[in-house]
């Protein structure tokens, strides 16, 4: 079923809800650092996220960019006006260097191009998957923990055929 998009106000009101909804991801005091349409960010705080090293815990590192790419795509599809729910299928995940400083994901699409073809698929079948890239960077630019996810989305209400 489609629906009006929401406003990015509206919409970044609405993950920032449901982020917070969720006991593990509140308890990670996730920030809403950036949304362009297209690539979503979210941060947040090392002090709450430290291993036994100083440096991001691995979990917190992957919870995150999860996090992100799910809300990247919630928000993807929202803007469609479809009304679905998003699941994370698989990841793989690549350390590549210790963080010592605030956590602040990206994710985009990998190809930007599918894009069309996703929601094509999502109104004619009820179901899709994306595949999203999301890179944590090092404060100097520098990769620290990238992942390759793909997310399926789900009609919540079948839509209905033109």
């Amino acid at each position: 079923m489609s629906t009006q998009p929401p406003s990015d106000t509206e919409a970044l009101a609405r993950l920032r809800t449901h982020l917070d909804g969720m006991p593990p991801v509140a308890a990670m005091k996730i920030s809403i650092a950036g949304w362009d349409g297209r690539a979503l960010s979210l941060s947040a705080p090392l002090a709450l996220h430290r291993n036994d090293k100083g440096s991001a815990y691995g979990g917190s590192l992957v919870s995150l960019m999860t996090a992100t790419a799910w809300g990247l795509v919630t928000l993807r599809v929202e803007a469609a006006g479809l009304d679905a729910d998003v699941f994370v299928a698989d990841s793989e995940v690549r350390y590549r260097a210790p963080l010592l400083a605030d956590l602040t994901a990206h994710a985009r699409l990998d190809v930007e191009d599918a894009w069309p073809v996703f929601l094509a698929t999502l109104r004619a079948r009820g179901r899709a998957r994306a595949t999203v890239v999301t890179q944590i960077p090092l404060p100097g630019g520098a990769v620290a923990t990238e992942a390759r996810m793909r997310y399926a989305a789900i009609l919540r209400t079948p839509a209905v055929p033109s």
